[in-house]
């Protein structure tokens, strides 16, 4: 499939072909494991990790101020939910900050790459199939 720079128009399910993923956390071990986590599970490309920054909310009517650490993913709107579900289910927050921002131009070769390395088990498992019947 030929992409181009900045085409970005979207998936069969009407969403952003690329993203970004933002969430934080309290400790950069619980951000690595969340990066790692998401690579390891194809819900992102890679992710990259930021902190200490420093957070400033209001939370259960008073506010917060807290060093945490943010968790940038990179992925595809098909991926989008799978990412979302990841998150929740391995976050320690009671409402873990999720945002994504659509990617609306970059690199092609980079664009691409994000494509292929974010990927459901089924694309994963065709790789495969495909790779073995190639010798």
């Amino acid at each position: 499939m030929e992409m181009a720079a900045g085409a970005g128009t979207g998936t069969a399910a009407g969403t952003r072909a690329w993203l970004t993923v933002l969430t934080t956390t309290d400790d950069p071990g619980k951000a690595e494991t969340l990066a790692r986590g998401a690579v390891e599970a194809r819900v992102a490309a890679c992710a990259q990790i930021t902190g200490p920054v420093t957070s400033v909310y209001r939370w259960k009517g008073a506010v917060e101020t807290a060093s945490e650490w943010q968790v940038l993913f990179k992925t595809t709107g098909a991926r989008y939910d799978a990412l979302e579900a990841y998150l929740l289910a391995a976050h320690d927050y009671d409402t873990p900050e999720i945002i994504a921002t659509p990617v609306v131009r970059g690199s092609a070769d980079y664009l691409r790459w994000v494509e292929e390395e974010a990927v459901g088990e089924e694309a994963v498992g065709e790789e495969s199939v495909e790779e073995g019947t190639a010798e």
